[in-house]
């Protein structure tokens, strides 16, 4: 028995896997080749439903269950369009995870996929969302610091892990941001972590499928080209995206200013204007993770960018986390002794 299985018991039995090691839901990138492909390494990966069509995240799901019978999640954007209706198809098809992200759930709908027989994850931006989402019925929480890629929110994990894991006892509390590894994933596992949840690191896996270049792009990056979207106007609260800095990131900035143009003239409203930012990520990312586009396409990264620096196969990735973390637990308790 390893130093590290104590630590990581908890996630384990609540993910139902070897290792409590996530891979966060990427749009355009976590299809259901890259889910099985984690699950399969001993972590446990998500479907990512952002804006994808009902049938189109059912057909996913489907597939991933002929794929293989390790578990997985699907993570549903509470913001989108399809919310709603993708949250139905997924109670209905009996999923064994739900993660709620891009905003606060509704509490009928996090009972709604308890009553389906779900286990639910919510993402904690402060304390007392934290404390209300426990009370509304949330299994478990995700803290999700503003070091990570793709839509995120303002405060760091650090500052998260003093204000809410260090302050929740009742549900798992599994953390994202910066995290790339084993060493790390050591530390926030006894610190009282549940599991660590990764996005940049599980890019440059193998078997993910986006294109080459966008691979080449972060194994060229430094973690301070991973810059956050800025906000210009409070009348459209766009949440910030960390990407690698491009041809891409200042057409978004050009986008805003446009909207903001339109919303004075009231040829739009508010939530047209936000599902048009939208609407420019989803084809942005599109554009270069599967097309290869990296000067002009969205290069979605965290700031752990900086400390990826080769593909692996990803059972070497998950294994290679695991085993710099036992190492690193083995350190400490000879300091410790």
């Amino acid at each position: 028995m390893m130093l590290i299985d104590t630590f990581m018991e908890k996630g384990k039995t609540f993910l139902n896997c070897r290792y409590p090691i996530m891979c966060g839901a990427m749009t355009w990138v976590s299809d259901p080749s890259l889910v099985t492909a984690v699950g399969q390494a001993g972590g446990f990966g998500l479907l990512a439903g952002g804006n994808a069509p009902v049938e189109v995240l059912k057909d996913q799901i489907r597939l991933t269950r002929e794929l293989s019978d390790h578990p997985f999640g699907v993570n549903l954007i509470t913001l989108a369009p399809v919310y709603r209706d993708q949250l139905d198809m997924v109670c209905d098809l009996k999923c064994e995870m739900v993660v709620f992200a891009g905003g606060i759930p509704r509490k009928r709908e996090i009972l709604q996929a308890k009553a389906s027989g779900a286990r639910t994850i919510c993402f904690a931006p402060t304390a007392p969302l934290a404390h209300k989402l426990v009370d509304m019925g949330a299994d478990a929480l995700m803290l999700e610091g503003s070091e990570a890629g793709g839509h995120i929110g303002p405060v760091a994990l650090s500052v998260l892990i003093q204000q809410i894991l260090f302050n929740v006892q009742t549900v798992p509390v599994f953390v994202a941001g910066g995290i790339a590894t084993g060493r790390m994933m050591a530390h926030l596992l006894m610190m009282g972590a549940a599991g660590v949840q990764m996005g940049t690191r599980f890019i440059m896996a193998d078997e993910c499928p986006v294109h080459k270049d966008f691979k080449k792009a972060f194994i060229k990056a430094r973690s301070r080209d991973a810059i956050a979207t800025p906000q210009f106007d409070s009348r459209l609260p766009v949440i910030p995206v960390r990407a690698l800095k491009n041809e891409g990131a200042i057409e978004f900035g050009k986008l805003q200013l446009e909207l903001l143009h339109k919303l004075d003239a009231g040829v739009i409203d508010r939530q047209e204007a936000q599902f048009a930012v939208e609407r420019f990520w989803v084809g942005a990312l599109r554009d270069a993770a599967i097309d290869g586009e990296v000067a002009r396409g969205s290069l979605m990264a965290g700031q752990s960018v900086g400390l990826v620096d080769q593909t692996q196969p990803l059972n070497e990735i998950i294994d290679e986390m695991v085993s710099d973390a036992e190492t690193e637990m083995k350190k400490i308790k000879m300091m410790l002794g």
